[in-house]
């Protein structure tokens, strides 16, 4: 569900942003890094939900929209890749910088409609970081579910994100597998796209929720082959981010058929957006 405009009202202007400062920087991959942020001592923040994100802006350069990859009432951690202007600017900063923060923002991953059922999670690449506070909280939550399965494809072995994190959560119910485009190194694990592991993947197609992240050419043909194991329309869930700039719905740039992904996504229940899903981004 999206933060509710009383409680954006109550924080300010939502359109202001606030200076939160670098905690710590982490180094995931060659290209992907990790920001965890405070607020300034003191400060008011809406507990963000996992799926939701915020605009982090910095100063003298630009803003951006980055999902929240960390799990409700947890230290706020922001997952990106250095491939913009922004996002290059955000790669060379250091702990104790300062950022500018918006949000949180959109709708979140359904976590309550998923009681009881088998939880799919389908990532790919990058696509990943929006879907880890789902993760840390379905597997908090562990005996509300049913299995919880993490179908994760990276271009190589050295992409793969929060790694040993992953391995960790095996431990705790998780049924993993990962896969990648091409073998480099040592990597002795499945090789091809993500939408390979679905047929042997181990979930009630009947009775599943899916949580679905990644290019959208992935989510189209991993949604192909959703349905042909049976998995209804309205099980699936994409967290798209096309062309997000305002995050409140103001100008339009993310307009998606009837839809604004600021903010009546980013996540998005798949026969609401099907049909614009054949659409190119501009």
């Amino acid at each position: 569900m999206a933060c509710p405009p009383e409680i954006l009202s109550a924080l300010g202007d939502p359109m202001l942003p606030q200076p939160f400062g670098i905690k710590r920087v982490r180094h995931d991959t060659l290209d992907t890094f990790t920001l965890e942020l405070a607020p300034p001592d003191g400060a008011r923040i809406a507990t963000a939900a996992p799926g939701q994100f915020n605009m982090l802006y910095v100063f003298g350069v630009g803003e951006v929209p980055i999902s929240i990859s960390s799990a409700p009432n947890r230290p706020m951690l922001h997952t990106t890749r250095a491939v913009g202007t922004v996002t290059r600017a955000l790669a060379e900063l250091k702990r104790g910088n300062m950022v500018g923060v918006r949000g949180p923002f959109g709708s979140s991953w359904p976590i309550e409609a998923a009681r009881g059922k088998d939880v799919v999670i389908i990532a790919g690449g990058i696509g990943l970081a929006p879907l880890r506070g789902a993760l840390l909280e379905l597997l908090r939550r562990r005996k509300d579910f049913g299995r919880i399965v993490l179908l994760y494809g990276a271009r190589t072995s050295a992409d793969v994100l929060y790694e040993r994190e992953l391995e960790r959560l095996r431990g705790r119910g998780l049924d993993l597998s990962i896969t990648v485009d091409r073998a480099v190194d040592a990597w002795r694990g499945h090789i091809g796209v993500v939408t390979t592991l679905i047929p042997r993947a181990p979930f009630n197609a009947h009775n599943c929720v899916v949580l679905m992240c990644g290019p959208e050419i992935m989510m189209r043909f991993a949604t192909l082959e959703l349905q042909k194991c049976g998995v209804p329309e309205e099980a699936i869930y994409l967290s798209l981010e096309r062309n997000m700039k305002c995050a409140v719905g103001f100008c339009g740039h993310c307009q998606f058929g009837s839809e604004f992904i600021c903010k009546d996504g980013p996540v998005l229940r798949y026969d609401r957006v099907a049909r614009w899903l054949a659409i190119d981004e501009l």
